[in-house]
């Protein structure tokens, strides 16, 4: 067959829609390597080797979709950090900044189905929370992305009230204590023994509930 024979469909490979679910799927399959290992031997005994070979494929292809061992660790709480500075952005500019921040904080657990990750079990990620809060590298690197967080939202906060967070303090007192109850939030979380999305969201909701009235009601009735 001549060159000019083959003007009609395209050999450059599968098409586009395809290719990207093949490149998710082999995420989501290196993805759950990583978090079963993690939980099973230990974050610092797992190897990249180990994880590769898990899913049959290169180091090079696991360095294409994460970074590093961390990379991989963080995944899923990078996939709702994301979600949730994203619902924040879209909160309406008429509520007040916390109503903001704890409206923002359910509708991303409320929708945490359509994230990339979710194909992850509850139970798994249960665990691999559990294996971060007790793996020292992992913690401290955990407490570095929560101020991260932190500070994203802040200027977040600061941008949609025209505020100066260098020089009004409003901003990072109000994410200071919401960051603080979700935090708690997440610990007790973790010892249920019904850890799943739908305790996540209710604990979550029912948490920021009381701040008001902790910080400024009286606690004798």
């Amino acid at each position: 067959m001549t060159s000019r024979q083959t003007s009609g469909a395209p050999l450059s490979g599968p098409p586009a829609g395809l290719r990207e679910r093949k490149k998710r799927r082999t995420r989501e399959a290196l993805l759950h390597a990583a978090l079963e290992l993690f939980d099973a031997q230990g974050y610092e005994r797992t190897t990249v080797d180990e994880i590769v070979e898990a899913v049959d494929v290169s180091q090079r292809t696991f360095f294409r979709y994460f970074a590093n061992k961390e990379a991989a660790a963080f995944a899923i709480q990078d996939a709702v950090d994301a979600r949730f500075l994203l619902e924040l952005r879209q909160r309406p500019m008429s509520e007040a900044p916390f109503e903001a921040l704890r409206r923002a904080a359910l509708n991303t657990w409320r929708g945490v189905a359509d994230a990339a990750e979710d194909d992850v079990t509850a139970e798994l990620r249960l665990r691999t929370y559990r294996m971060i809060e007790s793996t020292p590298a992992l913690v401290a690197a955990h407490m570095r992305r929560g101020v991260d967080l932190e500070r994203r939202t802040s200027l977040l906060i600061a941008e949609r009230e025209g505020l100066d967070p260098e020089t009004d303090p409003r901003p990072g007192v109000a994410v200071a204590a919401f960051a603080g109850v979700m935090r708690l939030t997440g610990r007790l979380w973790g010892r249920r023994q019904d850890a799943n999305v739908t305790s996540l969201h209710e604990m979550t909701e029912l948490h920021l509930g009381l701040l008001h009235t902790t910080l400024l009601g009286p606690w004798r009735s």
